[in-house]
């Protein structure tokens, strides 16, 4: 029994890989996303960054507390908020509880700092979902949840949203609108052109500021990879 429940702690840790292995490809890769959203807002202070997919399964999870993680390595304080509100993931990943979260904030049943909870990471702090709401969508959409973004903005330098597959339902929709930047992970072994190009149409119409694509699962020989990257200091 107990060997079962290690192999599964160990799982969920590893997908942090920014923070259990910094010196790997993948986490110098998404050094080089930090790098790049940091760039694509040159005008603009990033405050508030959401992270969607097209379809399920695509890794959008893991790549926002990856990248949340990252930014919390900068210097940054982070606030990983796991918007996705219907199939939550963040609680398990970082092993912390959920019995209030974004879901209590916005019906009023607990206040901000009764919600979030610090993570091993420095800086980086998470609001789990909380309880599976039966109106996911019309919380996201409703003043309360402006109101609490605006408070999440005095305590922390960076809000990063994981929202659910935007082909699937409206939330991702609803918090592009409200956000400072979106990021779309695309599963390369896995989505179909048809469906990223629908998920980049509705961000558009929702008038989100898409930031660029992530391309997941996107294979590359080391021997390249290493050629390039110590190559360029010569």
């Amino acid at each position: 029994m107990f060997k079962k429940k290690n192999k599964k702690s160990n799982s969920m840790a590893r997908k942090i890989v920014v923070a259990t292995n910094p010196k790997s490809i993948n986490s110098e890769q998404y050094r080089t996303i930090r790098t790049n959203i940091n760039f694509s807002m040159p005008d603009q202070e990033l405050r508030t960054l959401l992270v969607t997919s097209a379809s399920p399964s695509e890794g959008k999870s893991t790549t926002a507390s990856n990248i949340a993680a990252v930014f919390s390595q900068e210097g940054k304080k982070v606030l990983l908020v796991d918007a996705d509100m219907r199939k939550p993931t963040t609680h398990h990943t970082f092993k912390i509880r959920n019995t209030h979260g974004l879901s209590s904030i916005l019906t009023r049943q607990c206040e901000v700092h009764e919600a979030v909870q610090p993570t091993d990471i420095e800086n980086l702090y998470i609001l789990p979902s909380g309880p599976i709401p039966p109106n996911p969508a019309e919380l996201l959409a409703s003043k309360n949840m402006e109101a609490v973004k605006t408070r999440l903005l005095e305590d922390y330098d960076l809000l990063v949203f994981d929202t659910p597959p935007i082909l699937s339902v409206a939330d991702a929709q609803i918090v592009s609108n409200k956000t400072d930047g979106t990021v779309l992970v695309i599963n390369t072994g896995k989505s179909q052109k048809e469906s990223a190009l629908k998920a980049k149409e509705l961000l558009e119409a929702a008038k989100a500021n898409v930031l660029g694509v992530i391309l997941n699962n996107f294979k590359i020989e080391d021997s390249h990879y290493y050629y390039y990257y110590y190559g360029s200091e010569e």
